[in-house]
């Protein structure tokens, strides 16, 4: 079913929404939630959220692209359980091993005034992915958005694990040095 058929059967609240959002998304809502949470049963309750979030929220909002809204809408549910969540047996999850990658180019302090700035950095980082070849901007889009491992990046693209960390080594030091520049020392 096409995206926009499933958005309408939203607009009509037929109960079929859920279901077709299931069968056409459930593994790439998963993989998104399990990269960050890195545990089953977790996984399964922010899916299950994310389609009860999905039938809360459309309508009234009509998302022009199905999957990256659910996505965002199970990205940001699994960030608020792994934070919750955040003990020693999540250590190992993708997400936690990303932002430890990310740390040295942007912190991850919550202050009023660094919230403020979110929008600058957001932006001045859409920025600097544009400056990327489309093959880096993927990498870094899969590793530290959908924070995919090392290896399965690797697969994606049929290259080596040893070539996909030195492609985000690089992204990562140029994102420092671009922020710098833009006056975002971070």
């Amino acid at each position: 079913m096409e995206d926009s058929q499933i958005v309408d059967l939203y607009f009509s609240r037929n109960e079929n929404a859920i279901a077709e959002t299931r069968t056409k998304y459930e593994k790439y809502l998963r993989t998104i939630a399990y990269n960050i949470l890195a545990n089953n049963e977790d996984t399964d309750e922010c899916v299950n959220d994310t389609y009860l979030k999905a039938w809360n929220s459309i309508p009234p909002n009509r998302p022009a692209k199905l999957a990256i809204y659910l996505g965002a809408i199970a990205r940001n549910l699994a960030i608020s359980v792994f934070r919750k969540q955040n003990t020693a047996s999540r250590a190992g999850s993708q997400y936690a091993l990303s932002l430890d990658e990310l740390a040295e180019c942007v912190s991850g302090s919550e202050s009023p005034e660094e919230q403020a700035e979110a929008g600058v950095i957001a932006k001045a980082i859409s920025s600097y992915l544009r400056t990327l070849s489309p093959e880096q901007r993927v990498i870094f889009v899969c590793r530290y958005y959908y924070n995919d491992p090392i290896s399965r990046i690797a697969g994606y693209f049929g290259a080596s694990e040893s070539k996909v960390k030195s492609s985000l080594f690089r992204a990562r030091n140029g994102l420092k040095e671009y922020l710098k520049k833009e006056g975002l020392d971070i």
